[in-house]
């Protein structure tokens, strides 16, 4: 899949995607943004994973005091550098998720949103092993996935994206039960709080889980 982002919808195309959601969904986007940024400090060096065109890093720089987005599709990272400008507190670097070229304990927060563990399909117990390498302790890793409920109005963005020809056409007899799928191979699952609990007792880790907006439901992991 992260061949499906950094060859089929990047940069420009990455963006379309956003500019097509409906009220609801932008909604969402919104409520999302608003949670990471109450639980960041003016002190913090943030770690955005998947941060695709900068959307959501250009956002957390209201508050943290360094903000950091990588990527694997070089097409949305020039977009973001081209967007930031000189004057950004962003740094956009083209990088694996899986292979963070950072020293350990580099960052006070590293956040994967509107999710990324799922869409990114990789090793999801590697993911969350890597961020937490290079998160401080007593720093926190947040990560979301899409809430059960929130399934109408996620089958409608997609909807309204392969409308546009930004994703394949859906495949309604395989999509179903969380599963978004595309007649062109995108793929997007989600977890379920069940699964996410299954995920952290994997890695030994403690999590607290938060639905917001009834769109999100949000992994909060603190670094002990």
């Amino acid at each position: 899949m992260a061949s499906y982002y950094s060859k089929s919808l990047a940069g420009r195309r990455l963006e379309r995607c956003y500019q097509v959601a409906s009220p609801r969904v932008r909604q969402y986007l919104e409520a999302e943004i608003r949670h990471v940024l109450q639980r960041l400090h003016p002190e913090d060096t943030a770690l955005e994973l998947g941060c695709g065109y900068g959307r959501v890093a250009f956002r957390l720089a209201e508050v943290a005091g360094r903000v950091v987005g990588i990527d694997s599709a070089a097409e949305s990272i020039d977009l973001a550098l081209e967007l930031a400008g000189e004057a950004s507190r962003c740094e956009f670097l083209e990088m694996d998720a899986l292979d963070l070229e950072f020293p350990d304990a580099e960052f006070d927060a590293v956040i994967c949103v509107q999710n990324g563990i799922c869409a990114f399909r990789v090793d999801q117990e590697a993911l969350l092993r890597e961020a937490l390498r290079v998160t401080r302790a007593g720093g926190r890793l947040l990560f979301s996935t899409y809430a059960e409920r929130f399934w109408p109005h996620r089958l409608e963005w997609f909807e309204a994206q392969a409308a546009e020809g930004l994703v394949g056409p859906i495949d309604h007899e395989a999509s179903g039960g969380g599963v978004i799928v595309c007649e062109d191979g995108f793929r997007s699952g989600q977890l379920t709080p069940k699964d996410i609990q299954a995920l952290c007792a994997g890695l030994g880790i403690v999590a607290e889980l938060t639905e917001v907006d009834g769109s999100s439901l949000f992994c909060e992991i603190i670094k002990r």
